[in-house]
């Protein structure tokens, strides 16, 4: 994917993404950059969750925002 398009998705759905994971700060979110690992990774930090929580936690979200893609880090 084109980097350009995931920063401007990033842009675009980084309060979505505080609205779903509130503990995220923004320096989570600048770390994150739309890499999936990333956010997985933050999640189960600030969240307290293990990596397949998480994992489900993401899928869930990016099957209600499908035009979005993260970067595959």
């Amino acid at each position: 994917m084109n980097n350009d398009k995931v920063e401007g998705n990033w842009k675009q759905f980084k309060g979505k993404v505080q609205e779903q994971w509130g503990k995220l700060t923004n320096d989570d979110l600048d770390v994150i950059e739309g890499r999936r690992e990333q956010l997985l990774g933050r999640i189960q930090e600030r969240h307290g969750v293990a990596k397949d929580e998480a994992e489900r936690q993401v899928r869930d979200w990016e099957s209600r925002n499908p035009t979005f893609f993260f970067e595959k880090s």
